[in-house]
């Protein structure tokens, strides 16, 4: 598993449940095609997780 990963926001949250918005938010994300970068660690890929169709994830 690589150390660092990078969280792309592909789709909107308009019209998502609420939850997912929150999770979105708080992996950093702002915006449609804004990027993040994180440290791999499991709090990390459960949020990801939980909003896989909207994010898309790349090692770094």
């Amino acid at each position: 598993m690589a150390d660092k990963i990078r969280i792309t926001q592909i789709k909107s949250t308009i019209g998502r449940p609420a939850k997912h918005g929150r999770i979105v938010r708080s992996l950093g994300l702002k915006r449609m095609n804004h990027v993040v970068e994180h440290n791999s660690d499991p709090v990390i890929w459960g949020q990801v997780k939980k909003v896989s169709h909207l994010v898309k994830v790349e090692e770094v």
